[in-house]
C-alpha cells in the first residue's frame, strides 16, 4: 500500500479540491486551465506553451504508458518530448496509474514529476473542477500539501513567458539550399522536426533577434506562452518582413503575432482551448478537421486590415483559428498542425509552407 499524502487545489474563488500527491510534494501556483484529451501527457507537459499553468487533464485515467527515455536525435530535438523538460508547475488528474505498460516507457509518470520539481495531484473530480473553470473561466490557483506551506496566488502573465522560453542564441539545422528563418516563441520540437526537410537549413533564432541580418527564404512563426501582447519587439520585426514578399507562416502564438502586424487586437479567452477534438473549418469551403490545440488567446478577426482575412475558423465558438493575406503567401493556423500530441489531419501546413518556398 503506498502512503500518499493529502494536498489540495485552491482556486482564487475561493473554491478547493482535495486529493493527494503523487509528483514533487512542494507548493506550487498558476493559471489553472483544463485539456480534454485522452492520451498526449508526457507532450503536453514538455510543451513550452503551457509555463506558469497547472494542467487539469478531463480523461479520468492519467499514468498508465508511463513515460519514454530522455533521447534526442543528432541535430539536439527530442524524440519523445516536445522540449527537453517539464514547463508545467503541476498536473491535476482524476485516477493516477503507480503501474505503467508501454515498450519505451523507462519510468512511471509520478517519478519523472519527482525529478522535474512539478506537482502531480491525483483523486480530483477533474470533470466537476473543468465544468467550475468553463463556467467561471480560467482562474488562479495554488496547490498546498496538508500541513505544509502556504504560498499566494501567481499570475503568469505578469512576466513575459515567451522572452524565458525562447531560445538564447541562433540555432542552425541542416545545410539546404533555402533559408527559413523559425522564430522561437517557444517552439515545440516536432514543429522544428515538420521543416527539417532535404532541401532546407532552418535558423531557429530567439523571440527578440533581428532575422533580417539572415537572407531568408521564408519566415516561420513558432507556439508560445503568455500573452502575445508582451512581444512587441517580435511584431516590429515581422511588420518588416509583410513589407517584402517572401513567405510567412505561423502556429499557434504565430498566429496571434502576425494578426498583430497585419492591425488586429487579441483578447484572452474565457477558458481557452485545449486538447486533441477541436473542430475547425477552412473558411470559404465545407471542409472541417479535427484539431489539436493549446491556446489561451484569441484574434478578433474583424480587426485585420483590409488586405487580410480568416483562413479558419473554429466550429464550436466561432474564435478565429488562422489568416491569410489575399495576394502573397502568408498564412496562419491557430491550432497545432504538427500535432504531438493530437491528429494529423492539417499536417498539410508544412507541406503548403515549404511548396512556397520553390
Amino acid at each position: 500500500m503506498r502512503e500518499q499524502r493529502k494536498a489540495t487545489l485552491i482556486l482564487d474563488d475561493g473554491s478547493r479540491f482535495e486529493g493527494y500527491s503523487f509528483g514533487c510534494e512542494r507548493a506550487v501556483a498558476g493559471e489553472v486551465v483544463f485539456n480534454t484529451a485522452m492520451t498526449g501527457y508526457v507532450e503536453s507537459l514538455t510543451d513550452p506553451s503551457y509555463r506558469g499553468q497547472i494542467m487539469v487533464m478531463t480523461y479520468p485515467l492519467v499514468g498508465n504508458y508511463g513515460v519514454p527515455m530522455k533521447a534526442a536525435e543528432p541535430n539536439g530535438v527530442s524524440c519523445f518530448m516536445e522540449s527537453d523538460r517539464i514547463h508545467m508547475e503541476g498536473i491535476v488528474v482524476s485516477d493516477y496509474s503507480h503501474s505503467y505498460s508501454h515498450w519505451n516507457a523507462v519510468e512511471s509518470l509520478g517519478d519523472w514529476l519527482k525529478r522535474e520539481q512539478v506537482f502531480g495531484l491525483t483523486g480530483i473530480d477533474t470533470r466537476a473542477l473543468a465544468k467550475h473553470l468553463r463556467e467561471h473561466g480560467s482562474m488562479k490557483g495554488k496547490i498546498i500539501l496538508e500541513g505544509g506551506e502556504d504560498i499566494v496566488f501567481a499570475d503568469p502573465y505578469t512576466v513575459n513567458q515567451v522572452a524565458e522560453a525562447s531560445c538564447r542564441e541562433v540555432i542552425v539545422y541542416g545545410t539546404g539550399s533555402k533559408k527559413v528563418v523559425l522564430v522561437d516563441c517557444g517552439v515545440k520540437d516536432n514543429i522544428i522536426r515538420s521543416l527539417l526537410r532535404e532541401d532546407i537549413t532552418l535558423y531557429r533564432v530567439p523571440w527578440d533577434y533581428d532575422f533580417h541580418r539572415i537572407a531568408y527564404d521564408g519566415l516561420f512563426i513558432s507556439n508560445g506562452p503568455g500573452d502575445p501582447n508582451m512581444c512587441s519587439v517580435t511584431v516590429e520585426h515581422i511588420r518588416r518582413a509583410v513589407a517584402g514578399d517572401k513567405p510567412i507562416c505561423g502556429i499557434c502564438m504565430g498566429n496571434q503575432l502576425l494578426s498583430k502586424a497585419a492591425g488586429a487586437t487579441i483578447y484572452k479567452l474565457k477558458y481557452g482551448h485545449r486538447g486533441h477534438n477541436q473542430p475547425v473549418r477552412m473558411v470559404g469551403t465545407n471542409k472541417c478537421y479535427i484539431t489539436s490545440q493549446n491556446h489561451g488567446y484569441a484574434v478578433d478577426a474583424s480587426t485585420l486590415d483590409k488586405d487580410w482575412k480568416e483562413l479558419f475558423v473554429n466550429m464550436n465558438d466561432g474564435s478565429n483559428e488562422g489568416i491569410c493575406h489575399v495576394e502573397n503567401p502568408w498564412f496562419t493556423s491557430q491550432f497545432h498542425p504538427e500535432a504531438c500530441s493530437g491528429p494529423v489531419d492539417t499536417y498539410f501546413m508544412f507541406d503548403k509552407f515549404v511548396e512556397t518556398l520553390r
